[in-house]
């Protein structure tokens, strides 16, 4: 079996109830301690005993009010409501480690792009290079109406929004500031070098930007940049502009499929199969022995809410189940929800009914779920990087924190064992622990946006539109 070593992070939420909903309700879950600070701090440090690569927090900016058409399960089921800033945990939690990545979930359709490049290189100053940003378009109905807008932008047209969006960002990440520009000299009284920092100017479909990028080169510049998107178009963005992709597999076959699309469209976009790693999601369950984990899963059931699961899957796919009997066949239904998730479920297959949704949200989300003592849990993760191509996994919480206390302590061993997960930190930035260099490749789109160096009049400004 590959030696490849797994790339792995928890997966999270500034939230109580994330992927595997019900479980707030466990005596031993403190989901419910979301507010506090010292929940992350704690979070973190555990996360970084083993020698996690990052945190990877999710984030909805709106409510699931699809089922039902209203939001009175989502609210008794804490489904993703409340939901906090998820930005706003990462300097906290960067303070009390040294190596953890923050990959942060921020909806580009709703931030205006000057501000929000400044709040990300604030945050990659803050942790001396350790912030990812996963890039989402949004699909839900109610974050457009809280929004002032009466329905979303279409899924196709979200994304052409967002390739200029991120050329806006790539403009003042990579060209407002030349790497010398900083001087900080004290008897000179120079602390940065007027001809060595420019205006972006860009004069576009969707913005006008014209102004100097208000932080100094952070670590990275550009954030490692994170997305998951399935769709034809989807895919398309994540060619050109993502270096870590976040897919939802169920069956390794369709992941290998997936994965081989994901690489080769990034190879079609000018780029190598290696600038993508891609991360699957999935829940583990681990006790010393199998007849441990098998009773740990049983006793987990008998808290997660299957119904709950249903509600979230209604947002993602616009389609509100609540108006199929248990066994009437699920339609496709034309909407601007996830494409991916509606299309998987009512294209691809014509068996899906409630009843069978509901058993497989047993557990309360979707995602492949691992049950076993650490050998088998480690054969399963090995199976699925061998079989399907993945570079690593997002580790969903169950239980919290001891789902990922648990396979910390019984699965992280075994695999490094078996040569299959590092035992130390690489230096460095996150980009750096994952790619070996610290700034976006050459061959990255938004690299052809750095700034030259000046010339001997001076006239060099950053690259325009």
């Amino acid at each position: 079996m590959s030696q490849k070593q797994i790339l792995l992070n928890a997966f999270n939420m500034n939230c109580v109830g994330h992927i595997n909903h019900g479980l707030w309700t466990h005596p031993r879950d403190d989901s419910s301690d979301f507010n506090k600070l010292r929940y992350w701090t704690d979070l973190a440090r555990l996360l970084e005993r083993g020698l996690f690569d990052g945190l990877f927090l999710a984030d909805i900016l709106g409510v699931y009010d699809v089922y039902q058409g209203g939001i009175d399960l989502t609210l008794k089921e804490a489904i993703q409501l409340p939901v906090n800033d998820p930005l706003m945990l990462v300097s906290a939690m960067a303070g009390v480690t040294e190596h953890l990545g923050f990959g942060v979930t921020a909806n580009l359709t709703y931030e205006p792009p000057y501000p929000f490049a400044r709040r990300l290189s604030t945050l990659d100053h803050l942790s001396d290079g350790r912030v990812g940003w996963n890039i989402v378009t949004g699909y839900l109905e109610s974050t457009a109406r809280a929004m002032g807008q009466q329905r979303q932008i279409d899924h196709d047209r979200r994304y052409d929004r967002a390739d200029e969006y991120l050329e806006v960002l790539y403009k003042l990440w990579e060209g407002s500031w030349e790497d010398d520009a900083v001087a900080r000299d004290r008897q000179g009284r120079v602390y940065a070098r007027p001809g060595k920092v420019h205006k972006v100017r860009h004069h576009g479909e969707f913005f006008d930007v014209e102004g100097y990028h208000l932080c100094e080169p952070s670590p990275q510049r550009t954030p490692l940049l994170f997305q998951a998107g399935a769709s034809s178009r989807g895919l398309a963005f994540a060619a050109r502009h993502a270096e870590c992709v976040f897919v939802s597999g169920q069956n390794r076959e369709a992941t290998r499929d997936l994965v081989r699309r994901i690489r080769e469209a990034a190879m079609g976009a000018g780029r190598s199969a290696e600038d993508i790693k891609v991360f699957m999601g999935i829940s583990v369950i681990v006790a010393p022995t199998a007849a441990e984990a098998r009773d740990k899963e049983a006793e987990y059931r008998r808290y997660a809410s299957a119904e709950a699961g249903l509600a979230h899957f209604a947002s993602s796919t616009g389609i509100d189940f609540s108006r199929y009997g248990l066994d009437e066949p699920i339609r496709y239904e034309k909407n601007n929800a996830i494409e991916s998730a509606t299309k998987a479920l009512t294209v691809a297959r014509t068996d899906a009914t409630v009843r069978g949704l509901l058993e497989q949200l047993a557990l309360g989300g979707r995602y492949v779920t691992l049950v076993g003592d650490p050998l088998q849990v480690a054969d399963e993760l090995q199976g699925w990087i061998a079989d399907t191509g993945l570079d690593g996994f997002n580790l969903t919480r169950t239980v919290t924190p001891e789902s990922y206390a648990d396979f910390i302590d019984l699965v992280i061993p075994e695999l490094q064992s078996r040569g299959a997960y590092k035992t130390a930190y690489a230096p460095g930035t996150l980009r750096d622990k994952l790619f070996g260099q610290p700034r976006l490749p050459a061959r990255h789109t938004g690299a052809r946006h750095r700034a030259r160096p000046a010339t001997a009049t001076g006239a060099t400004p950053a690259p325009t539109h």
